[in-house]
């Protein structure tokens, strides 16, 4: 039988797909506004470079929890009146080490703290948001960079990634831990077992490359998502270029999902490769990118899942003594004539010389020189099935939307105000994504563009044909960090917020839907 609620929901359904009002047919429930126009509301000034990194609201306080790496401690805001926050006393994490990441739920705040060696374990600490007391805390994985918890609030996840120390002699193995709130223990899973699976995940575009690195030491893991059942969750593994499957039920890694890689000489896909060239253009060249997601989410849309990625790209640069450099010019390096005439003059600046590519791979035939070359990351994000297929990829409608849009924006650098200066690295570096699911009948991407200092805005309701909507910018909000969407029934203004965390210049600003 169904309950009151649910005749009422899909009453209030039906009306919205006939465009019916209250009338004789109607249960008196208003069709829900699925209109989407996010418009500027406030910032808040949390402090310098690294102010403010990830934020989670807390809808039963209305207050906001935003990492501080400036002071390692977490800022408290309460936002009932959002166009007058109220700073509260913040919470101070530092006598153990930095804080990295925060989550809410029911109540509860969670917060991920590297060990003051990121190299040894590290913390979850549970606050109760009420009155900002300790609750809890749990030994985890080293250098936990992501914590988030489960929808239904049974477990807390923390993506620990187990960076090396700067001359790279000791690398933690990348972990995950979940913390089990019901039975108050902790397991700590690890990738031991994909160790014999290395060169057959490597077949498929994974990448294992760190110095006499195992799979299970060589992973870090950076992102955690959950499915809407709590049963499944999904961590991106960003240097690796793939995307790892946990069963919650069992507590078991279940698959890692190789990413393979984008064919930047397919005309969708066209790249702007040099920043020396005087021209923002588009072109398509004989390179790969390696998609390398950072944040990731998941959604289930018409009962089927599905993991959105911002494909940011990372490089590794650990400098001490033997240290690693994991990145080249493509002009200081040996090409192979058959792949890339000279004829063609490919490592000339305005060519792809410039641009930036990894080391590890590219050499195919092992004779020294680089038969193809894999930039950093794919300026797009991409949409996933549930086991790590591709259903859609942006291509590079991220760059032709700026371009069109905002071309004072094109591959820009915050850290220097110049146009074009990021064509030879990773482009706008989607950094970010979050969806706003609206009545289960809209959902709305966000997608946050870290060197751009921008939001765009899609409609991903056909997962396989997204809709570009609109772009959020303000010129005084630089690197957005963090991406944080509020339903309308749990916003203090009772319409739907976008909270956007901006790292480098110590920011937050809301956005309201209109």
């Amino acid at each position: 039988m169904k309950t009151l609620k649910q005749t009422l929901l899909a009453a209030a359904i039906i009306c919205t797909l006939n465009s019916c009002e209250n009338d004789d047919n109607s249960v008196g429930i208003p069709p829900v506004n699925t209109s989407v126009n996010f418009q500027y509301k406030n910032t808040i000034t949390v402090g310098g470079e690294g102010a403010a990194e990830i934020s989670a609201f807390d809808p039963t306080t209305n207050k906001l929890f935003t990492v501080n790496t400036e002071m390692d401690q977490i800022s408290v805001y309460d936002l009932s009146n959002i166009n007058a926050p109220v700073m509260g006393t913040p919470i101070d994490v530092s006598s153990f080490g930095a804080p990295n990441s925060v989550a809410v739920n029911n109540g509860k705040l969670a917060i991920a703290v590297e060990a003051s060696n990121k190299q040894a374990a590290g913390k979850v600490y549970v606050y109760n948001t009420a009155d900002n007391s300790l609750a809890n805390e749990y030994m985890v994985g080293s250098l936990p960079d992501m914590v988030t918890f489960t929808k239904d609030g049974n477990y807390i996840l923390s993506a620990n990634e187990g960076e090396p120390n700067a001359d790279y002699t000791i690398d933690p193995n990348g972990t995950v831990s979940i913390i089990d709130l019901i039975n108050n223990n902790v397991t700590t899973l690890d990738f031991t077992a994909f160790n014999s699976q290395e060169a057959t995940l490597e077949a498929q575009g994974f990448r294992v490359f760190g110095p006499n690195a195992n799979l299970a030491a060589d992973v870090e893991p950076e992102y955690i998502t959950v499915s809407e059942d709590s049963q499944y969750a999904w961590v991106s593994l960003q240097e690796n270029n793939g995307i790892a499957r946990i069963n919650l039920l069992t507590k078991t890694i279940e698959a890692i999902y190789p990413l393979g890689f984008k064919d930047y000489s397919v005309a969708g896909n066209a790249i702007d490769a040099s920043d020396k060239d005087n021209v923002n253009e588009l072109k398509t060249w004989p390179v790969y990118g390696i998609y390398q997601p950072d944040a990731i989410t998941s959604v289930n849309i018409n009962g089927t899942d599905y993991v959105i990625s911002a494909n940011e790209g990372d490089s590794r640069e650990y400098e001490g003594m033997p240290g690693y450099v994991g990145e080249s010019r493509v002009k200081d390096l040996v090409l192979d004539e058959t792949a890339f005439p000279a004829s063609e003059n490919y490592q000339d600046n305005e060519n792809i010389g410039r641009l930036k590519v990894a080391i590890d791979i590219g050499d195919t035939d092992g004779d020294g020189d680089y038969d193809k070359l894999y930039n950093y990351g794919a300026r797009s994000f991409s949409i996933w099935s549930a086991d790590g297929n591709l259903v859609y990829d942006s291509g590079n409608e991220i760059s032709t939307r700026v371009l069109a849009e905002t071309p004072e924006r094109f591959n820009w650098d915050w850290e220097d105000d110049a146009t074009d200066k990021r064509s030879d690295d990773k482009g706008a570096e989607p950094e970010t994504v979050e969806v706003l699911n609206i009545g289960n009948e809209r959902y709305i991407l966000f997608v946050g563009l870290e060197r751009n200092s921008q939001v765009m805005v899609y409609d991903i309701t056909n997962p396989t044909a997204p809709q570009f909507l609109q772009i959020l910018q303000r010129s005084t909000d630089y690197a957005p960090e963090g991406v944080l969407v509020v339903k309308a029934e749990d916003s203090p203004t009772g319409k739907a917020l976008l909270i956007i965390s901006y790292e480098d210049s110590g920011t937050v600003s809301i956005y309201e839907n209109q």
